[in-house]
């Protein structure tokens, strides 16, 4: 069973995970105006996120409007809502079932089933890390290629806002902490099962033996 201080450790990362998946759901920061060739000074940029896209104006006004369809939204946006919103359900069911299972609390009192619930909370979170990356990769993807594509005006272009690269650190965190808790919190070798065992093996070999 892992140290008190290792699962304090992995529900920190935990936490600070989940509060990376809500900040990159919520925020409109995926995708932000390019700069390039003639399109250096403006008075107007824009950025989307997967909910809304909004104009910033140079006087620091901004607008924000909600997309119209989600029939009509590309493939890895739809695909980016749904991960991102099963990172978060099950970052936060991950932590949860950690504090349960944590040998700094009370809730179980079970001690052999504890280093089993703390093997599940860390193969969701691992879970949820990898959903976030996939996430925030596919998007990143496609901004590149979109950007690297001659047929896109410059002014159309976009590039890499700071949600994609803050769900990049919140699954690195989800993934570091889930991977300590399954190294960590392996259910015991069994050995007082195995003492009692054998000293039972003992008691009927005497007893036969009398």
């Amino acid at each position: 069973m892992g140290s008190v201080g290792v699962q304090i450790v992995c529900v920190a990362l935990g936490v600070l995970g989940l509060i990376g998946a809500i900040v990159c759901c919520a925020v409109p920061r995926w995708k932000v105006s390019s700069f390039v060739g003639s399109n250096i000074v403006t008075a107007q940029s824009t950025q989307e996120g997967l909910w809304t896209s909004c104009a910033v104006q140079s006087t620091g006004q901004q607008q924000c409007k909600n997309f119209d369809s989600l029939l009509v939204l590309p493939s890895d946006l739809q695909a980016a809502r749904a991960l991102t919103i099963i990172c978060c359900l099950l970052c936060c069911l991950s932590v949860l079932i950690l504090f349960c299972g944590a040998d700094f609390t009370t809730c179980i009192e079970n001690e052999d089933a504890k280093p089993k619930i703390s093997l599940v909370a860390g193969v969701g979170m691992l879970l949820a890390g990898l959903l976030l990356i996939i996430a925030v990769s596919w998007s990143a993807h496609n901004i590149v290629q979109d950007f690297n594509n001659p047929l896109i005006p410059p002014g159309q272009k976009k590039e890499i806002g700071a949600c994609i690269f803050i769900g990049w650190g919140a699954g690195a965190l989800l993934l570091l902490g889930g991977g300590l808790l399954c190294c960590f919190s392996r259910p015991g070798s069994g050995s007082s099962g195995g003492t009692a065992k054998y000293y039972g093996n003992n008691a009927g070999a005497n007893k036969n033996y009398v």
